[in-house]
């Protein structure tokens, strides 16, 4: 059984003008148009609605029961229009942000505190994903925001660009690789890593390079985030590969060397992800330009 939100409420401007004419009118069809749309609806239900009379209309108990029914469907069609109305303002709404490693730990805190204390009726929820995560759950409707770095690696998305990501290699100061200028990737792996968690997306890229060498990553130890790993690299536990923004913070307090990789995806590109950007909501693009102006 299908039927359209139109064919209900032609069928209750009938019932109430008492005419199909009069019905028609308020509908703003024809009255040839309005009897073959009726028709239509009494096929698919199975029942006839209307007694048609010289003086207009009756309706059959199937139309009056019909009657409740479209009357109680229509009601709830406004109710859901003037909720979704209401998250049309700029400054309400909800948001769901799928991000990498680097952007959960590093940027995006300070970027959603500002955003959030402008907007105090906005709701965010930020998680932490891999990269083939957040641009499956952003293709699926499952995240309206994602925000990594590297390849596009679906199709489907839009991309806006707004930084570029260098991974480094950070190491303790005493650290026999602290010595060398020019350090490729390969060559750490000759020494102990202290990893971070394995849904990080920093980590998944790093076990996927190593096997490109037929090497498992040497991991020493594996920690949550950033703060922790530099720690235990700073007391001799192992190295690690992580974003040169954090590495620059976290050497400003602590004892770290921080060293360049010659390979060529050290530099990566970071970028928002979306469906299509026509199609957010007002107060998801205020956050990619907060994002955008946040990196100028």
């Amino acid at each position: 059984m299908h039927f359209d939100l139109p064919d209900l409420r032609l069928f209750i401007h009938v019932a109430e003008a008492g005419s199909l004419t009069a019905g028609a009118r308020s509908a703003s069809l024809s009255t040839a148009a309005a009897s073959t749309r009726m028709k239509s609806l009494e096929s698919q239900l199975g029942c006839r609605l209307f007694y048609r009379e010289s003086q207009g209309i009756e309706l059959t108990p199937g139309g009056e029961q019909l009657l409740v029914h479209a009357r109680t469907i229509m009601r709830q069609v406004e109710y859901v229009k003037a909720d979704f109305s209401k998250m049309q303002n700029k400054d309400e709404g909800h948001i769901r942000i799928f991000a990498n490693t680097t952007a959960v730990t590093d940027f995006m805190p300070e970027i959603l505190a500002k955003f959030m204390a402008e907007r105090p009726e906005v709701t965010i929820d930020l998680q932490e994903r891999p990269t083939n995560d957040i641009f499956r759950c952003v293709l699926d409707g499952a995240a309206d925001i994602g925000i990594t770095s590297g390849d596009v690696l679906i199709k489907g998305v839009e991309t806006i660009p707004f930084s570029q990501d260098r991974l480094v290699v950070v190491t303790s100061l005493n650290h026999p690789l602290s010595e060398i200028s020019n350090l490729s990737f390969r060559e750490t792996l000759e020494y102990s890593y202290v990893g971070l968690h394995q849904g990080s997306t920093i980590f998944q890229f790093l076990l996927n390079e190593s096997q490109k060498y037929g090497r498992k990553l040497p991991l020493k130890m594996q920690v949550y985030g950033f703060e922790q790993a530099c720690r235990l690299i700073e007391a001799g536990v192992g190295i690690s590969i992580l974003p040169e923004s954090s590495a620059l913070r976290y050497k400003e307090r602590m004892n770290l060397e921080i060293l360049e990789i010659s390979d060529n995806w050290a530099v990566r590109e970071r970028f928002v992800v979306v469906r299509e950007i026509e199609s957010i909501s007002e107060i998801c693009k205020d956050l990619i330009h907060e994002i955008c102006d946040h990196h100028k």
